[in-house]
């Protein structure tokens, strides 16, 4: 048994980008352990979703351990910094903010848990954070920092396939299921994922997807039922999460895994 500890931004980041990879390392009798770095205090919720008095983090705090539950999560860590917002944004210089952490700081708050677990891989995100959010390209530096510190060796930056990705939207525009005018300008730095020449690794989740989706409900304040990711065919639910990519430093070049939990 091996141990795996996948860290994200916020509540609701950890079933989207490596749900599927934590349930199959759990069932294949791996430990598994989640930590957040923020409670995600700047989500948006609908009026009245909440009860009275009820903050919004104690809401997805709540969340984030009934989908960890879902996902065969062992051990749910939140590092205790605040929820940056988006890029631009003035909640990005508030006091508290993860943006705003140093990184030597927060890679330690990490490390020490990559210690205690004696973590056997450790994923966080790529450079841009996946789509450039403050708190996303964070997990990346005090990640990849906090690896160096615990002496993890294996870790993988969780990202897109933005040539996948493309092609899918091609597909849909074609079938005439949306408009030509949905195809992301691919070519912007803040372009979601890689492209699939940078990838090295490629993990067929498609047995997990429906663990996906019942974890992406729990995190019910923030994916609503009628939501992008819940609301979409089951087909294209497939193509959009039934593959998780990563980078692993050393590997390549091209996609030379399909299991980040391989001989472990």
């Amino acid at each position: 048994m091996a141990t795996l500890v996948t860290f994200h931004a916020h509540p609701d980041d950890e079933c989207i980008a490596t749900g599927g990879v934590m349930r199959k390392a759990s069932d294949e009798g791996h430990r598994v352990v989640l930590v957040v770095a923020t409670r995600g205090e700047v989500g948006e919720v609908p009026d009245g979703f909440l009860a009275e008095g009820e903050q919004l983090w104690e809401r997805r705090v709540r969340e984030t351990h009934a989908a960890a539950e879902i996902l065969g999560v062992k051990r749910v860590e939140f590092l205790g910094y605040r929820d940056s917002g988006m890029m631009g944004e003035p909640t990005n210089e508030h006091e508290g903010s993860f943006w705003t952490a140093p990184v030597e700081e927060a890679a330690e708050r990490l490390a020490a848990i990559l210690r205690e677990e004696q973590a056997d891989v450790l994923t966080v995100y790529d450079d841009n954070g996946g789509y450039g959010h403050p708190d996303h390209i964070q997990v990346h530096r005090v990640g990849m920092r906090a690896a160096e510190l615990a002496g993890t060796a294996r870790v993988y930056e969780s990202t897109g396939n933005a040539d996948h990705m493309r092609r899918g939207v091609e597909a849909a525009i074609e079938q005439g299921l949306i408009p030509k005018e949905a195809l992301p300008d691919l070519s912007t730095e803040d372009t979601f994922g890689k492209p699939e020449a940078e990838l090295t690794g490629a993990v067929d989740v498609t047995a997990y997807l429906e663990v996906k989706r019942a974890a992406m409900r729990a995190h019910a304040s923030q994916i609503a039922e009628d939501s992008f990711f819940l609301a979409m065919p089951d087909e294209g639910f497939a193509h959009a999460f039934g593959t998780e990519w990563f980078i692993r430093a050393g590997q390549g070049p091209g996609i030379t895994e399909t299991d980040i939990m391989a001989g472990l």
